[in-house]
């Protein structure tokens, strides 16, 4: 878009590798990056995967106040309000232009603001159902528990303040997303400004006694999506599409050639122009994986691979929403488990993706010291904000 000749701008977490990487946008303003321009080192290291406390180090930020993230991000809110309006004083209003506005919450550390922390009662919130002998047997969760140790700082209090302070600062967003939008229509630009509302991943809050994002559940993999605007009919879909089709949509919006075949513009979908795809691929790599992990959902079943000859995973979501049984063994879904598998392998080959995705990591590991000194130097907590420094520490 840029290259177009477009406006584009950047407010807010961007999580590349530095400043000084070119990120596409014409202007990028209060960046957050990636720790040292190579984030989570740690994380990269498998065969055997390092053992952690990811717990104990994310249930240590549970609480209620202000921090530097909920700082950050109100100073994200300030500034889309200001280039908003700015922009409408200037008389810019017909041209056409991209902003993106990037927001941490709810992300950890799950301190909230003590406006928002009121709002929900810790002690009036429902535990998290916890993982059932099947889900805590499979191999490939069990390396991942052992290697974040999830339960590690977690009793039945810290989880209810846990997830009291995700709603709260869910909330929280909400708020600054309504400033936002708020600053849009005190513009004068709604009338022709299309909005897209999305996240990168979601979170598991205790689910099966996990935390953070890691795992191809729902609760993990599937994120919110709204998109508004004059032309976009109000109505709820139900289909199933992917932030791929954000590329294509996008691209439409502004009339510029498509970067390939896949993809599909949302608004048409929207609009009754273009068909929903027929299914979505999701994948994860990252700490705490033995292997690659695969997901495809299509019609009213997922299914999930794992590289390295862990067992697959099939569930049929209409009737199990909460994924609690697995039919990848039962005969009467084995059509369904065999369908997954093909269209999985219709997009990559599984143990290839695994081998490059391990080569690239090992490669990482290597420029930073090795295995043994990327372990000593261990990890952090969640990505700080700009202006303050990453807390490593072994464990964490």
């Amino acid at each position: 878009m840029r290259d177009a000749g477009y406006e584009t701008l950047s407010i807010g977490k961007l999580h590349y590798r530095s400043p000084e990487v070119d990120t596409g946008f014409s202007r990028t303003l209060l960046p957050m990056h990636v720790v040292d321009g190579r984030g989570d080192v740690l994380g990269s290291v498998r065969n055997p995967l390092p053992k952690r406390a990811k717990g104990r180090s994310l249930a240590k930020g549970v609480g209620t106040g202000e921090t530097s993230t909920t700082r950050y991000d109100r100073a994200i809110a300030d500034a889309a309000c200001g280039e908003i309006l700015g922009r409408a004083k200037q008389g810019e209003a017909a041209r056409p232009w991209l902003m993106f506005v990037s927001f941490v919450a709810p992300h950890f550390p799950l301190t909230a603001p003590e406006e928002f922390a009121a709002l929900y009662p810790y002690e009036t919130m429902p535990l998290p159902f916890s993982a059932t002998a099947s889900e805590r047997g499979h191999p490939w969760f069990a390396q991942m528990r052992q290697s974040l140790n999830w339960d590690d700082g977690f009793d039945g209090t810290k989880r209810r303040q846990a997830v009291a302070a995700y709603y709260a600062l869910t909330s929280f967003m909400d708020a600054n997303v309504g400033r936002v939008l708020d600053s849009l229509d005190q513009s004068g630009l709604a009338s022709n400004t299309r909005v897209i509302y999305l996240s990168d991943h979601g979170e598991a809050l205790g689910k099966r006694d996990l935390w953070g994002k890691s795992t191809l559940y729902e609760e993990s993999a599937a994120v919110p999506l709204i998109i508004a605007g004059p032309d976009v009919p109000a109505q709820e879909i139900s289909a199933r599409v992917g932030l791929a089709d954000i590329d294509r949509t996008v691209r439409e919006a502004f009339g510029l050639p498509r970067a390939g075949p896949e993809g599909t513009d949302l608004l048409a979908m929207a609009q009754g122009r273009a068909e929903p795809p027929e299914d979505v691929l999701s994948q994860f790599h990252g700490g705490g994986a033995a292997s690659g992990a695969y997901m495809i959902r299509y019609g009213d079943w997922k299914y999930i691979a794992y590289a390295g000859g862990y067992p697959s995973q099939l569930f049929h979501l209409p009737t199990d929403p909460q994924e609690r049984s697995d039919r990848s063994n039962d005969p009467a879904a084995a059509k369904a488990c065999a369908e997954g598998e093909r269209r999985l392998r219709r997009y990559l080959d599984p143990e290839q993706i695994d081998k490059m995705a391990k080569a690239d990591q090992a490669n990482l590991v290597d420029r930073h010291g090795g295995r043994e000194a990327v372990i000593s130097k261990g990890g952090f907590g969640a990505t700080p904000p700009p202006g303050d420094s990453a807390r490593y520490g072994k464990g964490k």
